[in-house]
């Protein structure tokens, strides 16, 4: 009789994941909790039958998220798609402080999966790119924009590499607009770019998990904004200016048009135990690409 293997045979297969999620529930359902959660399910009993529509399985649906999968990129995207445009029909008819909106991300990648669950990176992305999105709005991987751009017709905006909360690499990130995000009225205006280079440095992402530390992001930012202020030759935004992006998934084409700038820095801090990570990222904003970027700077801290 031979010996059970200490190591069975991992089950994976590559498929489209699709992570999605109410914006602002907590807050529904503190407002209102039976009712939130009436008109949750009124919701996902319309929405949650288009995940089949579209040839994909339906994995979990914890809270008010969803997670799905797919065997076809395509056909998740469009889902998602489809999705948005619904709850944008059923949200007309509602309130607006009781409208629910969707945040999805989608990815593909090897994922490990048994009889009820899924697991791996794949997952984690699509998890991450769905807290990128806006209310009502849907990110993609850069390996799902590889696999749709010339399959359907799409509104999408590069929003480029950007990191994301425990997740190694950068990821390229994509958003698919469903409906205008600016309208007319509200849209910036593109402002020419100075005789000299250009600089904007945006809020840094907290990815600690710890809220304290948003201050001493925010501090460092400030920081950087002062000392590149200091060279004459440089031309350099002021923290108000660029502190309205904070929070937000930027477009870094868009963010230099509406500041006038050439270039934007960007990053990140991580906090864990007595260590503190910081990265960051030089952006030409005119072309999208990065021109330099460093993740191994590494301080010792203290906390009293």
């Amino acid at each position: 009789m031979s010996e059970p293997s200490e190591n069975p045979k991992v089950l994976r297969r590559l498929a489209a994941i699709l992570a999605a999620d109410i914006a602002g529930y907590s807050v529904l359902i503190g407002a209102d909790e039976a009712r939130t959660v009436r008109e949750l399910k009124a919701h996902l009993a319309v929405v949650l039958p288009m995940v089949s529509e579209h040839s994909g399985r339906v994995v979990d649906t914890a809270g008010d998220g969803i997670l799905a999968e797919f065997g076809s990129v395509v056909n998740a995207v469009d889902c998602a798609v489809a999705m948005q445009n619904m709850m944008a029909t059923r949200n007309a008819q509602v309130e607006l402080a009781r409208r629910m909106q969707f945040r999805i991300g989608i990815n593909i990648g090897d994922v490990i999966h048994d009889e009820a669950r899924l697991y791996g990176d794949g997952v984690n992305v699509a998890a991450r790119l769905e807290a990128a999105a806006e209310p009502g709005g849907i990110c993609i991987s850069g390996a799902v924009y590889d696999q749709v751009r010339n399959k359907l017709v799409l509104n999408i905006t590069d929003l480029g590499l950007q990191l994301l909360k425990n997740i190694a690499d950068p990821v390229r990130i994509y958003r698919i607009a469903t409906q205008p995000y600016l309208t007319p009225a509200r849209a910036k205006p593109v402002l020419a770019l100075p005789d000299k280079p250009s600089i904007a440095v945006l809020p840094f992402a907290n990815l600690s998990g710890d809220p304290e530390q948003e201050y001493f992001a925010d501090g460092m930012v400030e920081e950087i904004i002062t000392g590149l202020s200091r060279f004459l030759w440089l031309f350099v935004i002021a923290r108000n200016s660029s502190f309205t992006y904070k929070g937000r998934a930027v477009d870094v084409k868009q963010v230099g048009r509406e500041l006038g700038v050439r270039y934007l820095l960007e990053g990140s801090v991580r906090k864990s135990a007595n260590r503190i990570r910081i990265a960051g990222q030089l952006v030409d904003a005119a072309s999208g690409t990065h021109l330099w970027a460093d993740r191994r700077m590494s301080l010792s801290c203290r906390t009293r």
